[in-house]
């Protein structure tokens, strides 16, 4: 119900991570995506969470983290495949990293391993987070 629930259920998810770890967050403008990007960065050991905002113009973000390096990767303005190869997404998903990606319904890259959260905004304005596991296990 508010941003400071978001920002602790990203550290709670997070908590349980090992590297490599895709996240692929889905979620309207507004809905939480960085506020709970920031709460998986606390998690893994960020000491200066100020760093961690949306990527929106820069596209991709790193963040050393004590856990390991996190990619912190927005999609919203590339919508197509070659775009997102443009940016060096293929090389990111393969490396042994976490990497979260904000806008992931318009991921055109394949991905077989991955946690997706999808956040839906009631009309409260409370926040549901849904998460559904997939691996190549």
């Amino acid at each position: 119900t508010s941003e400071e629930e978001t920002f602790r259920a990203g550290e709670e998810i997070a908590s349980q991570w090992t590297s490599p770890q895709i996240v692929l967050l889905k979620g309207d403008l507004g809905a939480g995506k960085t506020v709970l990007t920031r709460g998986f960065c606390s998690a893994l050991g960020l000491e200066d969470l100020s760093l961690v905002h949306s990527p929106t113009f820069s596209l991709v973000n790193q963040y050393e983290t004590a856990a390991g390096l996190l990619y912190h990767i927005d999609l919203y303005r590339l919508d197509s495949s070659k775009e997102q190869y443009s940016i060096g997404l293929d090389e990111i998903l393969g490396e042994p990293a976490f990497v979260v990606i904000e806008w992931s319904e318009k991921l055109r890259i394949p991905v077989s391993d991955f946690l997706l959260i999808d956040i839906k905004v009631n009309p409260d304005d409370s926040r549901e987070l849904s998460l559904t596991s997939s691996s190549i296990d």
